[in-house]
């Protein structure tokens, strides 16, 4: 009997193959192949001018970016780069909590209608939302400048894209914006999966709003939100659209040219491997970057119990 269902197994899996085949060739030639490709670039002296015969130079790419020449550019970007990821995944997953809070209120009878309109950064295509708030934070002509001096909130313009600070705080600002509707949306799934009882018990203990917050809906939501949040940090620190389509990188450093103030690290290896054609630099970022996140994902998610198993 065990002997026909594994014979019977076998082949279903055999018919299941032509079905699967067009799937398995575009992953090997579409995910596979670039990454083996990245991966031996970075062990060779591959640029774009190849001025010395194209040969395999071992960890020399490597010790360039982390000691060499390169470690003045990497190691600025590099930090820039988790404040960023840092900055924007908190900041969305606590304005996301706020909103779904509020709308999460049963007495709120427009809350459908709030939704809608709370969703508008989250249905529009990010490309044209960031290039819609490079309008607005346009120093010359920008909207934000002009209605807050048109209120006398400021008297000269705010340099958004111009200042390293003020560049910086828009950057994370907009990304804020164009990320809280997914975590609203998170948050307003698993309040609504919380059992009223609960609540209900608390109030019968005496305890307070406050206290219900941290001890019921918090714990609750970390099951579902915990995993969301180490995959929007992940997305963060390879935002390249939102550092490169506001800003482009700038303010320029003074010290060096691979780089802006606003730079993180996938929007330098755009520039290194498009703009100066360092491909094998650029392949030696690709390669910390995966490790850095790998590195930083296994810890958060073992941290928070994501490996244990559910009885």
């Amino acid at each position: 009997m065990q002997i026909s269902l594994k014979n019977k197994s076998k082949k279903t899996t055999l018919k299941s193959i032509p079905y699967l085949l067009p799937a398995m060739i575009s992953i090997f030639i579409f995910t596979i192949c670039p990454i083996i490709y990245t991966i031996i670039i970075a062990f060779t002296n591959k640029t774009l001018i190849q001025s010395e015969p194209f040969k395999f130079v071992g960890f020399s790419n490597f010790i360039e970016v982390l000691t060499g020449p390169f470690k003045d550019v990497f190691f600025p970007v590099f930090i820039w780069t988790i404040v960023f990821a840092l900055c924007s995944t908190l900041g969305t997953f606590l304005l996301g909590l706020i909103v779904a809070i509020l709308l999460n209120n049963p007495n709120i009878k427009e809350r459908g209608i709030y939704k809608a309109i709370l969703i508008l950064p989250w249905a529009l295509p990010a490309t044209v939302a960031i290039l819609s708030w490079q309008g607005l934070l346009n120093g010359s002509y920008g909207a934000i400048n002009n209605l807050f001096m048109n209120i006398n909130l400021i008297s000269e313009p705010i340099p958004w894209l111009t200042d390293p600070m003020w560049a910086r705080f828009a950057l994370i600002m907009v990304n804020i914006w164009l990320g809280f509707p997914y975590m609203m949306n998170v948050c307003l799934g698993s309040l609504a999966a919380i059992p009223d009882s609960y609540y209900e018990a608390a109030d019968v203990d005496g305890a307070s709003k406050m206290l219900q917050f941290f001890k019921i809906t918090l714990p609750s939501l970390a099951q579902t939100a915990y995993p969301l949040i180490i995959s929007s940090f992940a997305f963060n620190f390879n935002n390249f659209g939102s550092a490169y389509l506001i800003t482009g990188g700038n303010p320029a450093r003074l010290n060096t040219q691979f780089a802006g103030y606003t730079d993180i690290l996938a929007s330098v290896n755009y520039k290194l491997a498009t703009t100066f054609g360092r491909f094998e630099i650029a392949s030696t970022i690709s390669i910390i970057i995966f490790v850095i996140l790998a590195t930083i994902s296994y810890f958060q998610m073992k941290l928070s119990g994501q490996f244990e198993e559910v009885e």
